[in-house]
């Protein structure tokens, strides 16, 4: 088996997180690469540097790839991952963690479980962004696993994002900015902005305006096959896109065109957990005794 490791951060939670994870994969043979920034920050604190290799771009032959951090881990993972279908799983030493599910000292009973296929694979859906004129700084990496969101840039003003869907005109919403979200992306920046929990099956986008001073605004959920089209106006001449965590900077002359990607994200989804189970702990439901 090979496995490609990332994480951002070489804090000791995750290092200690690793140490666990190449015992448990060193025992099924694997052969481990570690992103290589991520190895040249930690190679000193490891047990045993020599254990792995390093990656710096993946290719078909990987079978697995494990993030080690926070949901914004996996997400920069998806920028290693693209099209490539192979399997991800996160281990979850960051906060909420809708995405990175296994808890650090949940690592060996996990990996027996992948070892025993006792999973299945989430295909989760992506957005892609084409800019017109094309923007250097989106083309090479444009697609988001989370969400898309346009917002102010430079100044306390409103913005104005003109929406068409299929070509249609549907709103002009006057707001700090729009957020267009995967299911996946639902429990992230749209559901802090008032949008819906989405399941991640589920072949639908959501709209969702941050901080609308339409007061009729709300979030809209529309079909994942749908184009949409949007151009900004506001007081300055820029104003900023986010594909996840990435930020670019687009002048007002620009329209932006968000449709489904051609590809998806395989997400691994143990038999003991569920995005409902997810739902339910993250979210706190059940905690009023009532229920």
């Amino acid at each position: 088996m090979k496995v490609a490791i990332y994480s951002q951060y070489p804090k000791k939670q995750s290092k200690d997180s690793l140490e666990i994870l190449t015992t448990e994969l060193l025992k099924l043979e694997a052969t481990l690469f570690l992103e290589i920034e991520f190895f040249n920050n930690i190679k000193n604190k490891l047990l045993n540097p020599d254990a792995y290799k390093t990656f710096n771009k993946l290719d078909k032959s990987f079978d697995l790839f494990v993030s080690i951090g926070g949901d914004g881990t996996i997400l920069r993972a998806v920028t290693y991952i693209k099209d490539l279908n192979i399997p991800v799983i996160g281990i979850n030493t960051g906060r909420l963690g809708f995405l990175a599910t296994i808890q650090p000292e949940n690592i060996k009973e996990a990996i027996q479980q992948i070892k025993n296929k006792a999973y299945t694979l989430s295909k989760r859906t992506l957005l892609s962004i084409e800019t017109t004129p094309e923007n250097n700084e989106i083309k090479n990496v444009n697609f988001a696993l989370n969400e898309i969101a346009i917002s102010r840039k430079n100044t306390t003003s409103m913005i104005t994002v003109d929406t068409k869907l299929n070509g249609e005109f549907l709103t002009s919403y006057w707001s700090d900015g729009l957020i267009i979200s995967t299911p996946t992306g639902s429990t992230g920046y749209s559901l802090s902005c008032a949008g819906p929990v989405i399941t991640p099956d589920t072949t639908s986008f959501v709209l969702t305006p941050i901080a609308p001073h339409n007061l009729s605004a709300r979030p809209l959920v529309i079909e994942d096959s749908t184009v949409i089209e949007l151009k900004v106006s506001g007081r300055e001449d820029n104003y900023l896109v986010s594909l996840d965590s990435r930020i670019a900077t687009l002048s007002n002359d620009t329209i932006i065109t968000i449709k489904k990607s051609p590809f998806t994200i395989n997400m691994i989804e143990l038999n003991t957990e569920s995005f409902l189970t997810t739902l339910r702990k993250k979210l706190l439901w059940g905690e009023d005794k009532r229920n």
